[in-house]
């Protein structure tokens, strides 16, 4: 079991409200207006597709996809969205708040979808990687160097 208490999921609800917060009280700069920043509801909806890639592929092999638990990963998925990221949920949420930010308009809020991405590196993904070291061996270490983290190109 990880040492992580927080899941990422409440990491990113607890960013998204205090991007509301800094959107609200404290907005440096509007750098998206209205109605151009309704299109981050489409980067929203977008968000969405990596993570129903990486739970169907999950389902499909048959293997765990709760992240506090990758000790029992039986199989490591490195196909489909996986070719691009070896961390589509977490990119999902990333992409979230990065829809929101564009929703919201305002500089200060762009700035926490940055801190997400270090927060769950380091309260969550470093973590997960020492474990499916450990599970998987060479056949995950030769797939760290094929796909990056967040995107690989």
């Amino acid at each position: 079991m990880l040492k992580l208490k927080i899941p990422p999921p409440v990491y990113m609800f607890l960013l998204a409200g205090l991007m509301w917060l800094l959107n609200r009280y404290f907005p440096i700069s509007v750098w998206i207006s209205r109605p151009w920043n309704q299109g981050g509801w489409a980067v929203i909806a977008l968000s969405f597709i990596p993570a129903m890639g990486a739970f169907w592929q999950f389902r499909r092999f048959r293997t765990t996809a709760n992240p506090h638990h990758p000790e029992k990963a039986s199989t490591l998925v490195i196909t489909g969205v996986y070719q691009f990221s070896r961390n589509p949920m977490y990119l999902s949420l990333f992409l979230l708040l990065i829809g929101w930010a564009i929703y919201l308009g305002s500089l200060s809020s762009l700035l926490l979808p940055l801190l997400f991405v270090w927060v769950v590196t380091f309260q969550q993904i470093k973590h997960e990687e020492q474990v499916l070291e450990k599970v998987f061996g060479q056949e995950y270490l030769s797939y760290k160097q094929k796909v990056r983290r967040w995107v690989s190109h």
